[in-house]
Formats: C-alpha cells, structure tokens, sequence
C-alpha cells in the first residue's frame, strides 16, 4: 500500500505543544460496535495515543495484552487510552474476536486507515501505509507531554509509561518541580534553580 497523499501541510506533534487534533471512526470493543472518536471530546483528559503498526501482527497483541492489564491503573489515574493503527475498524473487529491475547480488550481501538494522522504524528511509514510503535501522552489542556517511538520489533512496557504518567501529573500538580531519572511516587523531586547546579547529589538527599 502506497500513499501518494501530500500530508507535507498538516501540522506535526512536538513535545510539550498542542497535539495534532483527530477525529477518526473506531472499534469499541465494549459494545462490539463502531463509533467516531476525536481529540476535542476528550478535552480535560489525560490521553494515550497509542499507534501500533497492524492488526494480525506478532508484537501487538503482546503489548495491547500488556496495556490491558493495566487498565486498572490507567483508570485511577484518569487516562483515556486509545489504541491505533492503519487498519479499518473492520479489521479491528475481526482481530479481537479471534486473537485470543485481544480478548476482552477494554479500550477504543481507532481506525487511521488514510494515515493522515499517523503522519502527523511522524510514525507513517509512506512506502507501506503502516504506522510504527508511537506512544504519545497528551495532558488535560491538549499539550503533548510524552512521546515514545520504538523499533518495529521491540514491544514497549505499559508500567514505564504509568510512570511517566505518574511524573507528568505530578508536576503538572506542583509547577516548577521536576522529576529525576527513576522517580517513582513519593521520591525525591527537585526544583531547578542556580542554587543547585552543580550540586543535585546534595539536593535529592
């Protein structure tokens, strides 16, 4: 599949500026039947976006197995998770019916079968038509705050991007903090100042 589409105008997601807005038909797996999902009804949100390159695959049932078991925790954090790919939500369907890693997946599975947002969100593979592993945290005011892409084979982790999530909310909570590496709820934080550079080792004690 080839897209000789020209996305070169549409806007393009960045860190920490507003996210290229969607509205795409979808699987709700939760009432077996299709809707229509955009950006701007889940304002106020925390968002995953969560492109995988294909229905039928290997990886991908592994890690949406993996993001479902999670769900719970997603849930107490107040995020809205949405799978994605290139395929149609036909074929959305049909997969979760019959790969048996998908039953009982819990969240909205969104059909870019154009690509068009794929591509904006820098993950559209134009030879193909297939998006690559890109996992995108939008925050409540729609800004872009995380953005994780991966290599074709290798499977991301959903307990790393609760983390991230756990971070991102909690400096959202207490501007001018900021997080350090491994920083886990009820860790250490730091607020960046003259005061400390040079001297974090002292500042985390």
């Amino acid at each position: 599949m080839s897209h000789s589409c020209d996305f070169e105008d549409i806007m393009s997601v960045k860190i920490d500026e507003p996210a290229p807005g969607f509205d795409l038909p979808a699987y709700s797996p939760a009432k077996d039947d299709e809707t229509q999902v955009s950006l701007e009804s889940l304002a106020g949100k925390w968002v995953v976006l969560f492109y995988y390159p294909a229905d039928f695959t290997f990886v991908c049932p592994t890690e949406l197995k993996d993001m479902a078991d999670m769900k719970s925790r997603f849930d107490e954090l107040g995020v809205t998770v949405l799978a994605a790919s290139t395929d149609t939500h036909f074929s959305h369907r049909a997969w979760v019916k019959h790969e048996k890693l998908m039953e009982g997946f819990p969240y909205t599975m969104l059909a870019d079968h154009n690509g068009e947002v794929a591509s904006m969100y820098n993950i559209l593979d134009f030879n193909t038509g297939i998006a690559g592993r890109g996992t995108f945290v939008i925050d409540p005011d729609g800004i872009t705050r995380a953005i994780e892409v991966t290599s074709g084979p290798l499977g991301r982790n959903s307990a790393e991007l609760i983390r991230k999530i756990e971070a991102l909310q909690f400096m959202r909570e207490h501007p001018g903090t900021a997080c350090p590496a491994k920083w886990a709820i009820g860790a250490k934080t730091l607020t960046p100042s003259m005061k400390i550079s040079g001297e974090v080792f002292e500042a985390l004690k």
